[in-house]
């Protein structure tokens, strides 16, 4: 990335956009809206007409990714890094506002110009399949804590199957059972309309232990398995790879997993069979793996 002569670091919220030119020393406040991201570009371009430069904002979530899909419609260079990244980058600070971070990402992104790769966003069925996979977890979080508060009442009162509270739990959970359904079919449905997710979801489903929701989720995670270069990358990427600890030579520890990764993914490709009992035929029936030591 030599083309480039300046960064304009984005600090993303809710409703606005905090952006900061790194050498010359300006910020500016845009809304968090398409009018404001042609503010942002056209203000950028009054400073820096003549000269290359690139965007680089946090990837935070849903306010973060109508950008990303401006920016990429209109063919304007940019990076939407990992918040973690420059948070531990940042060394020592003391403050916090959203200017303040507009600053310090477009120092990040200044630095590490030369390792940083432009970005791109996810497919437009990608991003679908991630809401449904996000809300569908939600639904069943709101079906299990349902379910609990069911089996509370029956266990204490004398004619469940006449209480009105526990019918119109039952409602509630078949309710929830029936909407869970209907989000899997319509995963199913578009992860088929595209040839290529189609032949990865059918040879990940060939394999034993893998269902509907961890073939969705690899997809999903791995932008169609484009996003990685190896395997070793996803596993770091899921917080299943083992890594070394040593510091001279008095310690020296066993390999261990480290606490850093996608937790949703890590969950549904390591089980613990006493703690996850598995019912349902969509669910990932994997409840056999078991943590190992992995030598590498």
């Amino acid at each position: 990335m030599e083309k480039y002569e300046d960064v304009v670091g984005i600090d993303v919220s809710k409703l606005t956009i905090d952006a900061h030119l790194y050498k010359r020393g300006l910020h500016r406040l845009f809304s968090n809206t398409y009018k404001g991201y042609v503010a942002l570009v056209k203000w950028t371009e009054q400073h820096l007409k003549e000269v290359g430069y690139f965007f680089c904002f946090e990837d935070t979530g849903h306010y973060s990714t109508n950008l990303a899909v401006f920016m990429s419609e209109n063919a304007i260079d940019y990076i939407e890094e990992n918040p973690l990244a420059i948070k531990r980058s940042s060394g020592i600070v003391r403050g916090k506002t959203d200017r303040l971070d507009a600053a310090m990402i477009a120092r990040y992104a200044w630095i590490h110009k030369e390792e940083l790769k432009l970005s791109s966003p996810k497919e437009t069925y990608l991003q679908e399949l991630g809401r449904l996979l996000a809300f569908r977890e939600q639904l069943v979080r709101d079906r299990t804590g349902k379910t609990s508060t069911l089996k509370e009442a029956q266990n204490l009162l004398n004619s469940p199957s006449t209480d009105l509270c526990c019918k119109t739990i039952e409602k509630t959970i078949h309710y929830l059972t029936k909407q869970i359904h209907t989000i899997e079919q319509r995963m199913i449905a578009l992860v088929k309309e595209h040839k290529t997710s189609q032949r990865n979801y059918d040879l990940l489903n060939s394999m034993k232990g893998v269902g509907l929701i961890l073939s969705c989720q690899l997809i999903y995670h791995t932008d169609n398995f484009k996003r990685f270069e190896s395997w070793r990358q996803f596993s770091s990427y899921c917080g299943v790879a083992p890594f070394g600890y040593q510091s001279g030579t008095s310690i020296k520890r066993r390999n261990r997993v480290h606490h850093i990764g996608d937790r949703m993914q890590k969950s549904v490709i390591v089980y613990h069979p006493r703690r996850i009992k598995v019912n349902h035929p969509c669910r990932v029936k994997v409840s056999h793996l078991r943590r190992r030591k992995v030598n590498h």
